[in-house]
């Protein structure tokens, strides 16, 4: 059988220090090259962090054809795998919560987040969908709270893909953390079960401010089975390998 070797990225959430940041992706990217990755995701909002008040949203968000973007892509490893990294991205003066694709330095495609929480009323929602692909295996994206919705998951299924790539942050204040512990995977095997498609999702660890993240990140089949996980609480690298049609 055929495979396609995927990897997912669980960090520690960086906020405004997109220095480190960057530095974190080339060592993440530089040990999934080691390791033959093909596609490599990190999490929601990872280049300057999950930021959902406007002023702070507004200093760091990127223009994707800005010289300041074109600097972090010059950034980004030339070789390896193609990565899916979570950004703050303006437009016209409109913010959206985007996942840009990203291969040997150049942005193949981008998705704009399209369910978005209450508490992220700064961002417009996305509306376009659209399907990569990485050595015959097509994957589309969802960022986080779009996994609480079918008709995300369906229109990637419609799509053609055989992989919901799902860049999340679940930082959260530690009581609705100790909540949702547990509910992250069982809402995304939802999906899965929906679409007969796989997930690989990556997510953010550690504490800040009265809030903690656990994770998880992990690779769900299509039964919704967790077949490859991160331990919570813990940075590291998941790396699996997936059927290719």
């Amino acid at each position: 059988m055929k495979t396609v070797r995927i990897a997912a990225a669980q960090t520690a959430e960086f906020r405004e220090d997109t220095e480190a940041a960057l530095a974190c992706v080339a060592d993440f990217a530089g040990r999934a090259e080691t390791e033959g990755v093909a596609l490599l995701c990190f999490p929601e909002c990872f280049l300057q962090g999950y930021l959902t008040e406007e002023i702070a949203a507004r200093r760091a968000a990127l223009d994707l054809a800005s010289p300041a973007f074109r600097a972090v892509l010059n950034r980004l490893p030339m070789s390896g795998p193609m990565i899916v990294m979570g950004l703050i991205e303006t437009e016209n003066g409109r913010l959206f919560n985007t996942a840009v694709v990203v291969d040997r330095g150049a942005v193949i495609g981008r998705y704009r987040k399209s369910h978005l929480l209450g508490s992220e009323r700064i961002f417009d929602a996305g509306s376009d969908n659209r399907v990569f692909e990485i050595a015959g295996l097509r994957f589309g994206i969802n960022i986080c709270h779009d996994t609480n919705f079918p008709d995300a998951a369906r229109k990637v299924a419609d799509l053609g893909a055989s992989l919901i790539v799902c860049p999340a942050n679940n930082m959260l204040r530690r009581k609705a953390a100790e909540s949702f512990r547990d509910v992250h995977n069982s809402v995304r095997r939802e999906r899965c079960r929906e679409t007969g498609l796989w997930l690989i999702s990556a997510d953010v660890t550690g504490e800040r401010d009265g809030c903690i993240a656990w994770g998880p990140t992990a690779v769900l089949n299509p039964a919704g089975e967790v077949v490859a996980q991160v331990p919570l609480e813990k940075p590291g690298l998941l790396v699996f390998d997936i059927p290719a049609p």
